[in-house]
């Protein structure tokens, strides 16, 4: 299969909105814990900030991880460019795997947020 131009130009919307998920889902946790600030902190809020802490920096992770595979993607367009097609092929083998540890991560941190909705669950009854 022969690697153009236009090969890693698919992944560029794919990965802006991922992004943008991404940073949806910090913007939420950013604004939930501002909002549990000056709160008492009783053994159900520590639970919940342990989690939410654990959320924050799989985020972290998620969007770097993001941001680099769309760096590979151009980085991928610039040798092909230069007329290097092995090296274009190493790079956009990373941009995907790259892009595939960021959507592993995303999946933990879903299985992180259920965590809490169970916390939620459990005091109701």
């Amino acid at each position: 299969m022969e690697l153009t131009l236009t090969t890693p130009a698919v992944l560029f919307p794919a990965i802006s909105l991922l992004l943008l998920a991404y940073s949806n889902r910090f913007l939420h946790l950013a604004n939930l814990i501002r909002q549990m600030h000056g709160q008492d902190i009783t053994p159900r809020i520590q639970r919940q900030l342990a989690n939410l802490r654990r959320r924050v920096v799989l985020i972290r992770y998620m969007q770097e991880a993001g941001v680099l595979s769309f760096l590979f993607c151009v980085l991928t367009m610039l040798a092909l460019y230069l007329g290097s097609p092995a090296l274009a092929w190493w790079l956009f083998g990373a941009s995907l795997l790259l892009l595939g540890g960021s959507l592993w991560l995303s999946v933990m941190e879903i299985r992180i947020s259920v965590k809490a909705l169970d916390i939620h669950l459990d005091e109701m009854g």
